[in-house]
């Protein structure tokens, strides 16, 4: 999960709502933006752009959010969510999931959506179940997911935005991932993961993992539970490498031992399998990667996966205040360009087309 860094900038959380006068507009040009991108280029582009971390954020800027702060995804999703409420089928493009209480709805939602276009919804919940799981139980960072919205298309194409909280730090981290780069969800499935760098996560979901991921499952299957949790006591008298992210201390065998033997049980054939069965979390990984570890020698990746961090520009009038009347006319502009579009007549959408060329080439 390596990349290049491009840039740092520090995501701090921010508490409450955006004005409801703001988010009204975003509402509409977040509607409008994906119109224009749905009916140009198809839905699955737009699932592609949101998997961008720097499309995304740039797509907050134009928005008039905060340019560096947690607000700017939820906010982000929110806009998009009630934006496409009632032209959803229309456009072939669906929004599940929020913040929250709103996270957890999200298979309902899918289900929902799903029988409204006569698609089988156990993959994409399948889907966003497994990115949800990755995020809190393969990748231990340090951040507490809170957020998770789940974009799919009628074709069963689907992109995930969540995000996690560090409540220490009292920064957050977020996951962008796109399904049709998703071909294996324990190893690297990330398009991006995006924040100020922890330093060392237990990151099973790294190229490095593999064989700690298969001692790990190994493990869950064919060790007997009372074996497991003694190994667990053993661990914790030892003393770790100063380098670990993961101590022992906040392991509970006894606690375990129900989880245990349901994985022996059940004996699940891979590290994804596993993570997938219910009640397996976080200690859960910790404790079997700790043995997989300091019993069998075999170490997981301590790499942390943030891969991008960002910035850009908005709400809180930095690098100004937003201007409303030019804001809504922005809106305007676009929408009636969509709407020509529509009716055949492509003059003012090639003429933004025309404007976006000139940016790019430095004419403006």
């Amino acid at each position: 999960m390596h990349g290049n860094r491009t840039g740092v900038a520090n995501l701090p959380l921010h508490g409450g709502k955006a004005p409801h006068w703001l988010f009204e507009r975003m509402t509409r040009l977040a509607r409008e933006i994906s119109i224009a991108i749905v009916s140009e280029f198809g839905p699955r582009e737009m699932l592609c752009r949101l998997s961008d971390p720097f499309w995304f954020q740039a797509l907050g800027c134009v928005l008039g959010f905060d340019w560096h702060s947690s607000g700017v995804t939820t906010t982000v999703c929110g806009a998009l969510k009630e934006g496409l409420r009632g032209i959803e089928g229309e456009l072939g493009l669906f929004v599940a999931g929020g913040k929250g209480k709103a996270s957890r709805q999200t298979p309902a939602q899918i289900e929902l959506n799903a029988e409204r276009i006569s698609r089988d919804p156990a993959p994409l919940i399948y889907a966003s179940r497994m990115s949800a799981k990755v995020d809190s139980c393969a990748v231990q960072d340090g951040y507490q997911l809170y957020h998770h919205t789940f974009f799919f298309t009628s074709d069963g194409s689907w992109a995930v935005v969540q995000q996690g909280m560090n409540d220490n730090t009292r920064y957050a981290r977020r996951y962008h991932w796109l399904g049709e780069r998703v071909t294996d969800f324990v190893c690297d499935p990330h398009s991006a993961i995006c924040s100020q760098v922890f330093g060392k996560a237990l990151n099973m979901v790294d190229a490095e993992s593999e064989n700690a991921r298969s001692i790990v499952a190994r493990v869950a299957a064919e060790e007997r539970p009372e074996k497991i949790v003694s190994e667990l006591h053993r661990v914790r008298t030892l003393d770790l490498p100063s380098r670990h992210l993961i101590t022992a201390g906040d392991i509970s065998p006894q606690r375990l031992e129900k989880i245990f033997v349901e994985t022996y049980e059940r004996k699940p054939q891979s590290f994804e399998e596993l993570i997938s069965l219910r009640g397996v979390g976080p200690q859960t990984v910790r404790s079997l990667a700790l043995i997989s570890e300091l019993v069998y020698g075999v170490a997981p990746s301590y790499e942390d996966p943030a891969r991008y961090s960002f910035a850009h520009g908005g709400k809180d009038g930095i690098p100004y205040p937003v201007d409303r009347s030019s804001y809504d006319r922005s809106t305007e502009i676009l929408a009636r360009a969509v709407l020509q579009a529509k009716l055949g007549n492509q003059e003012e959408l090639l003429a933004l087309k025309r404007l976006h060329r000139a940016f790019l080439s430095g004419q403006l």
